[in-house]
């Protein structure tokens, strides 16, 4: 589905995300940039915050682009192989960035709770595996994705209601075995949306615990601040996959959920090198010292 019908628009349109693909590229790319050329960044926190950065690059380049080219060419026809593949890596990357969030929920508590023992905890073999881990789920899931639109037969000559190859819209499409593959689809949403979810608000559970009993108010900020710009990135992240798109399906408008599917793909990519480069200081000092060791 084009995302608006006016002809007069399109170039609006095509100038509009490409500065926002532009600017989400090379946001994450600066970060990634300022972690691994700043020893003083060389932590699992930010270990793990350059991996989100690359899974934001790599989930906005798996729509954005298709996108760009469907309105300079005025045409939306994808592929059968093409909608398979866009959606398999969407899938992938869009669950690492929930997993990714989860860890660094972790880190943030093992940090807070447990600030002695937190280079012991957190040592480099441990976060090595839950980057292996992230990504061997993330896999998991796409394949179950593919298992399941691949059975579905009257797949090529439809409509599709969202501007790329969204995994819920494809399986819609099913007219046959609704019942399995709607089990599977309540699974994957229960063990990979609500597993992440209850990790973060645990750990953030005993943070803010351990947070209340610091004697003081300077200390109290500090520790929070540690987290702050994450907690920003989680709940941004959860609004917009979770309410934007019940709000959406709620009113049964393909529209709406064009919009919905926007906010989820190309807007929240875009803000999180934002948040964090705001409100982090190491990570604006790096950036400020970035140009010299460039150079």
């Amino acid at each position: 589905m084009e995302l608006s019908e006016d002809p007069d628009l399109h170039p609006i349109l095509f100038g509009l995300f490409l500065s926002m693909y532009l600017v989400t590229v090379l946001g994450n790319l600066l970060i990634i940039l300022a972690v691994s050329s700043d020893s003083h960044l060389h932590t699992p926190m930010y270990f793990f915050l350059s991996n989100l950065s690359l899974a934001d690059i790599g989930f906005i380049s798996t729509t954005v682009p298709k996108m760009l080219v469907n309105i300079q060419t005025h045409s939306s026809v994808i592929s059968y192989v093409g909608c398979l593949t866009q959606m398999s890596i969407f899938t992938i990357f869009g669950c690492m960035d929930y997993m990714l969030l989860s860890v660094m929920a972790y880190d943030r508590f093992v940090a807070i709770c447990h600030p002695l023992h937190y280079l012991v905890m957190m040592n480099p073999r441990l976060c090595g595996f839950l980057i292996l881990v992230s990504f061997l789920l993330s896999l998991l899931e796409s394949l179950l994705h593919n298992s399941m639109i691949l059975k579905i037969t009257n797949f090529r000559s439809v409509k599709i209601s969202s501007f790329f190859c969204d995994p819920s819209e494809l399986l819609n499409l099913s007219c046959s075995d609704t019942f399995s593959n709607n089990i599977v689809k309540y699974f994957l949403g229960a063990f990979y949306g609500l597993f992440p979810i209850s990790g973060i608000c645990f750990s953030y559970y005993k943070i803010v615990s351990s947070i209340l009993r610091i004697p003081s108010s300077r200390g109290k900020y500090k520790a929070f601040s540690t987290c702050g710009s994450h907690l920003a990135v989680v709940g941004l992240f959860i609004w917009t996959g979770f309410g934007v798109y019940l709000g959406s399906s709620a009113s049964h408008s393909p529209r709406n959920g064009i919009v919905a599917s926007v906010m989820y793909t190309v807007v929240t990519p875009m803000l999180n090198p934002f948040i964090y480069s705001l409100r982090n200081t190491d990570i604006k000092g790096a950036l400020r010292r970035l140009p010299s060791r460039m150079a």
